[in-house]
């Protein structure tokens, strides 16, 4: 085995632990928020949770069965199971830039003036997530499916060298309409979303630059706090924001040279794992920075053990 495939084979593993790990337990924390601790609840929570959901589903439909293959384990995905990890990907791809967007709009009217005009959404926030949420998955769900007419199931996989093909769909006879369609679908979603997504973003840089120079004087202790709060929320999403630009449009352009630049199939299966998956491997840790959710939960497991500890924590 070539030490290219060792490296590989390390890279798509720590990719695979490092994702699995921080989403997991952030998925948890907000089920403990959620369940255990209910006045911890923030209405944009919803929003982290599927998130963090949709970011699990995407790294396991993206690089389990790289994993799987770099260490020879032969799969074989006849239509069916090519066509449903091929699918849940994508759809699950899509909802990653619609819920980041959803994120970035729900954070831009929050932080907003009472004396904007975007005032009158703050009250119809709440109510309108699970609808939103409800809506990506329902547009995701079906501009995929003409996807799903031009793949067919890759039976037996291909030696190349010392290693195995990692194509487990190959292209179906191409029908243009279909294509044309799907390729269309997509553009509108993405340039929609993604918009949107810039858009609320530099809004709220503006936003804070202006609190910024208006507070430079204020010593409420009070007031601090809660501004301080909705900054660290702001500056994380702008950082996600940030994040996700970057992977979206190097991904874009990676797609673009593997299809029109020299091949060199095995270099670019890596890069474009790390770059489809980079975003939701980094997210959990992003969101994680600076959250009080976190630092509740410590605080509840020490009084938890102290509660049931025989000398007590006075003791």
């Amino acid at each position: 085995m070539f030490s290219r495939d060792l490296i590989s084979e390390f890279f798509f593993l720590s990719e695979l632990f490092i994702g699995f790990l921080g989403n997991s337990l952030l998925f948890m924390l907000y089920l403990y928020s959620f369940l255990i601790q209910p006045r911890l609840k923030k209405p944009i929570d919803m929003i982290f949770t599927h998130l963090t959901l949709v970011n699990v589903l995407s790294i396991a439909f993206r690089l389990l069965p790289d994993v799987m293959a770099s260490f020879a384990v032969k799969l074989l995905f006849h239509d069916v199971g090519c066509k449903a990890v091929l699918y849940a990907y994508s759809v699950t791809r899509g909802l990653s830039i619609c819920t980041t967007s959803l994120l970035s709009v729900f954070q831009a009217v929050t932080v907003s003036s009472n004396h904007s005009k975007w005032a009158w959404l703050k009250s119809k926030l709440e109510p309108c997530i699970f609808p939103s949420l409800l809506l990506i998955w329902i547009i995701n769900a079906f501009v995929y499916i003409p996807m799903l007419e031009n793949v067919k199931g890759q039976i037996n996989f291909t030696v190349v060298g010392s290693r195995y093909s990692q194509t487990y769909c190959r292209s179906n006879q191409v029908r243009h309409h279909t294509t044309l369609s799907l390729v269309t679908a997509l553009t509108i979603r993405d340039i929609l979303f993604v918009l949107l997504m810039m858009g609320t973003s530099l809004y709220m840089v503006t936003l804070l630059f202006r609190h910024n120079r208006r507070t430079r004087h204020v010593h409420s202790s009070r007031v601090s706090s809660q501004a301080s709060s909705e900054k660290k929320a702001t500056h994380s999403i702008l950082l996600l924001v940030g994040f996700f630009m970057f992977f979206y449009f190097s991904n874009t352009f990676v797609t673009f040279y593997s299809l029109h630049g020299p091949k060199n199939g095995q270099v670019l299966d890596v890069i474009s794992g790390a770059l489809s998956s980079g975003y939701p491997i980094i997210c959990p840790y992003v969101l994680m920075n600076n959250r009080k959710i976190i630092s509740t939960f410590i605080s509840s497991l020490s009084n938890f053990e102290c509660t049931f500890s025989t000398r007590g924590c006075h003791g």
